[in-house]
């Protein structure tokens, strides 16, 4: 009857404990709600949905997507995964509680949600809901204990205790005993909330009367439905030994380095018994121990010396908790507990974990995100605070962004022509002692940008090509470089529209669009045009592109392929031209003189004259620069009237061309003697025409008034010996010659010192006469330019001084 009266008790407050946990239960799911934290139970399926985050970010699934939505965790392991078609959040994995947290609870899993476009950080939560997947279960498979026949009713005895590895209501609740008269079992809390049993002595023990005793003791959680776990406990009644074991102290505290080597001692603990003999004697060893616990520490059984037999590692356990466990020769045992704080050394280098990063950035861009990272350091106090950096030297910054997160972007925009790599080292520090360190290298290319026109390496080109050249030769080249990179680095060759728009520049020269190469199309002639120029453009293939110019000027170099032609005496095939000179010349008289023009230029077109044949050679003389024929001799009675020479004119070039004049030369006694035309260059005997006889007779009369006149003023000329220039006219057009015809440096054409005028008297077929009319330089030219101004017909008389 009492027994079911307790079922139904027990039963009512275990449901009363359901409806209380799932009430608090609920109440910690709406405050994690406000505070952004999800719930999941543990041992969920992979691919279980916890919950929107496009909805509760208040973005749709879209926007999600375009901003690069990604979950970051705390750790290198990745336990959830984002569907960036739905928003959903879903487990990467099954959760296993107590691999996560272990004791812990709450089991709060901390994740960020990172948002690019602007850069976001949102912080999120996700709490692990333990269920109820492990049972408790003791230690050992049995217990043994010695009670000694003196023990007094109401005395405690310590028992090991189970472990559950489940928290909350799914733990460890209570123990209970197989039902005696002599025992029940209590249930009792740690510091830290674990339940221990202790076996209460209920009755006297008899050893004559019963000297053991085996028992069961059962281990209950609190989940529904409960497990639970058993030991067997088997009791060994002893004779008297009424003194157990006391510690010096009841609980003792230790610290110690993490880096502490293998062996070092920890603590000594000491216990004592008053009983004396094998009673008193105590020997030590740890009690309900776990594996880490046995696998890091062990005991000496007569000294109680604690000793190091496992590495520590502060980041994984910060303090130990060790039960030693003193027992007498008689049986009897005390306990004690040896708290250990592990002590934290920096053994730990920072962590970089990279979360984006972008390899190529285009030049010219403004401030950019490159990478964005986290940093963390698994020690603790100083030793995990850390200084994160990158050389000075570069063009980027670090940004703090979230709790350890940063964000490293361009300080300034990039030049990709200055530099087209950057090696960026971050570089984290601890401040521990001795600090330690870590980096990381991020390779970051520069991309090209169309911004560099192309640059030519001459502003202006001079050129020079040989007349009389081949079509398509290959007269020169211009080259341009652009600063760029790959297709906006492509420079493409043109000739531009000339400013002259008379410049035929298409039919002169082309180029090679690829490589700059200039080509003349036709053959140039000096003579025609001796130079031009032009400009040519390079442009690139960037979008969009760009071009520059430069200036070609090109020089035509004359060739000798002009032979000299003579412009005095012509020989055009009419009557030859007759000089005449008097008997009384001295040596040196200038008979006549050679007008040549080359139509080359420089020593092409230097002249020079040379005396190939004459009718009586020594009697004349040509000189060598400027064509000038003159006697070289005095003349005399038996020389011969008629002469014939013939003049070389030759040019100095590479080979010399040349061309040949032929001076027909009379000797006469005075300068009014007519002169008809040579046998052999007469046309054909014809009647006379009765005007020209009648101007024959009238000239003859003239002449014979001024006779006297005449030889009088010989006279007088040769008494003073002063020489005097007479020439004779020609059948050349009258006249002074053009200007670009006249010597005045001695170089082979006419001086302004000589003209000659012809007489024409009718047809060259029925009569012509020459007269001499010689204009001398510095005698009255004054008086003589203003008669002629005032007397046009003075231009056919002769003229004295």
């Amino acid at each position: 009857m009492a027994e079911s009266e307790m079922e139904t008790r027990g039963q009512r407050f275990l449901r009363q404990r359901q409806v209380l946990f799932l009430f608090v239960f609920l109440v910690g799911s709406l405050a994690g709600s406000e505070s952004r934290r999800y719930s999941v139970a543990e041992e969920k399926e992979r691919g279980f949905l916890i919950a929107n985050l496009a909805k509760d970010l208040g973005l749709s699934v879209g926007e999600l997507a375009a901003r690069g939505a990604q979950v970051v965790c705390k750790g290198n392991k990745q336990h959830f995964q984002l569907n960036h078609q739905t928003g959903d959040l879903l487990l990467h994995e099954k959760l296993d509680r107590e691999e996560l947290c272990g004791p812990t609870e709450p089991c709060i899993l901390h994740f960020q949600i990172v948002l690019q476009n602007p850069l976001q950080f949102i912080p999120k939560e996700l709490q692990v809901i333990d269920i109820n997947d492990h049972s408790p279960v003791f230690f050992e498979n049995e217990m043994q204990l010695k009670i000694p026949e003196s023990t007094l009713p109401g005395t405690i005895l310590p028992l090991g205790n189970a472990e559950d590895l489940d928290v909350g209501r799914n733990s460890l609740q209570n123990y209970t005993i197989t039902s005696n008269p002599y025992f029940h079992v209590l249930t009792n809390s740690r510091r830290g909330g674990r339940k221990y049993p202790e076996l209460v002595l209920d009755k006297a023990l008899d050893r004559e009367e019963q000297p053991q005793f085996s028992l069961t003791l059962t281990a209950l959680d609190g989940g529904s439905p409960p497990r639970s776990g058993t030991v067997q406990i088997h009791i060994l009644v002893l004779d008297i030994n009424d003194n157990a074991p006391e510690f010096t102290q009841s609980l003792y505290e230790v610290e110690v380095l993490e880096n502490s080597p293998l062996d070092s001692p920890v603590l000594t603990v000491l216990a004592k018994d008053i009983d004396a003999g094998n009673f008193g004697r105590v020997s030590y060893g740890l009690f309900q121990a776990s594996d880490e616990i046995r696998q890091t520490f062990s005991i000496n059984e007569v000294t109680g010396e604690i000793r190091l037999t496992k590495k520590l590692d502060f980041e994984k356990i910060k303090s130990y908790q060790v039960e030693i466990e003193a027992t007498d020769g008689g049986g009897l045992s005390g306990k004690g507990t040896v708290v250990i704080e592990v002590l934290d050394v920096n053994d730990n280098a920072p962590e970089l974990t990279i979360s984006s990063l972008t390899s190529s950035i285009p030049e010219n861009a403004p401030e950019t995100v490159v990478s964005i990272f986290r940093i963390r350091d698994r020690d603790s106090g100083d030793n995990g605070k850390m200084i994160c950096s990158i050389p000075d030297n570069l063009p980027f910054i670090l940004k703090p962004t979230f709790k350890n997160f940063y964000t490293l972007v361009t300080e300034s925009p990039l030049d990709r022509e200055s530099r087209a790599e950057y090696n960026v080292t971050i570089t984290v520090t601890d401040l521990g002692t001795p600090r330690l360190k870590t980096q990381h290298n991020i390779t970051l290319l520069v991309s090209d940008v169309n911004d560099n026109a192309p640059a030519f390496t001459q502003t202006s080109y001079t050129l020079f090509i040989q007349e009389n050249n081949s079509p398509a030769l290959h007269i020169g080249s211009v080259s341009a470089t652009d600063r760029d990179a790959g297709a906006n680095a492509q420079v493409t060759y043109s000739l531009l529209p000339p400013q002259d728009p008379h410049l035929p520049l298409a039919s002169l020269v082309s180029i090679n669009a690829d490589n700059g190469h200039l080509f003349a199309l036709r053959a140039l002639d000096f003579e025609a045009l001796q130079a031009f120029e032009f400009r040519v453009g390079a442009t690139d293939r960037g979008s969009p592109a760009l071009s520059s110019q430069a200036l070609v000027r090109v020089q035509v170099l004359d060739a000798n392929d002009n032979s000299p032609f003579v412009l005095y005496p012509l020989q055009n095939g009419s009557a030859p031209c007759t000089e005449l000179v008097p008997r009384a010349a001295e040596p040196g008289y200038l008979v006549s003189k050679v007008v040549a023009v080359d139509g080359d230029s420089g020593q092409n077109a230097w002249l020079s004259f040379q005396l190939l044949k004459a009718t009586e050679p020594g009697l004349f003389g040509v000189w060598a620069h400027n064509g000038e024929v003159r006697t070289a001799r005095l003349l005399s009675e038996r020389d011969a009237a008629k002469h014939r020479l013939l003049v070389l004119v030759k040019d100095n070039g590479e080979p010399p061309l040349s061309a040949s004049v032929t001076l027909h030369v009379l000797l006469v006694d005075g300068f009014s003697q007519p002169y008809l035309p040579l046998p052999e260059a007469a046309a054909d005997p014809a009647q006379a025409d009765p005007l020209t006889v009648y101007l024959v007779i009238a000239l003859a009369s003239v002449s014979s008034l001024f006779l006297f006149s005449v030889l009088a003023f010989i006279a007088v000329r040769l008494c003073r010996r002063s020489r005097a220039g007479w020439v004779g006219g020609c059948s050349v057009p009258e006249g002074h010659f053009p200007g670009h015809l006249v010597d005045v440096n001695g170089t082979g054409t006419l001086s302004q010192s000589y003209q000659y005028e012809v007489c024409m008297m009718g047809e060259p077929g029925n009569g012509e006469f020459k007269f001499l009319k010689p204009i001398f330089p510095n005698l009255l030219v004054q008086d003589s330019e203003k008669e002629m101004k005032e007397n046009p017909n003075w231009r056919n008389s002769f003229v004295f001084s």
